[in-house]
């Protein structure tokens, strides 16, 4: 697991930048901030943690920087995600089982 990128994917601010970020296919740190509840340097903030552990890569435009998601790692963090779920999964049904054996 790469906590790193689960803290990012933690806030969610930041979630609801990554979905902005999908349905729009990019955007600005301007553009995120009239759909968010917080200012544009904030929005600058928590797009640099987005792009420290890669799900977010940035281009130069104009005077900003134009950014889009990177969906190869957001699809890294949707395997690990569904690896957990499994590993869940496993020892919930074990913990079942066990109970099912203690009903008299």
């Amino acid at each position: 697991m790469d906590d790193d990128l689960w803290s990012a994917i933690g806030d969610p601010t930041r979630r609801r930048m990554l979905n902005l970020l999908l349905e729009s296919e990019g955007g600005t740190s301007t553009s995120l901030s009239e759909h968010l509840p917080v200012t544009r340097q904030a929005v600058s903030k928590h797009l640099g943690v987005l792009e420290r552990v890669g799900l977010v890569h940035a281009t130069p435009a104009g005077r900003e920087r134009r950014y889009e998601v990177d969906e190869a790692q957001l699809a890294r963090a949707a395997r690990q995600l569904a690896e957990v779920g499994a590993a869940w999964d496993g020892r919930l049904q074990r913990i079942k089982r066990i109970a099912e054996r203690l009903q008299p």
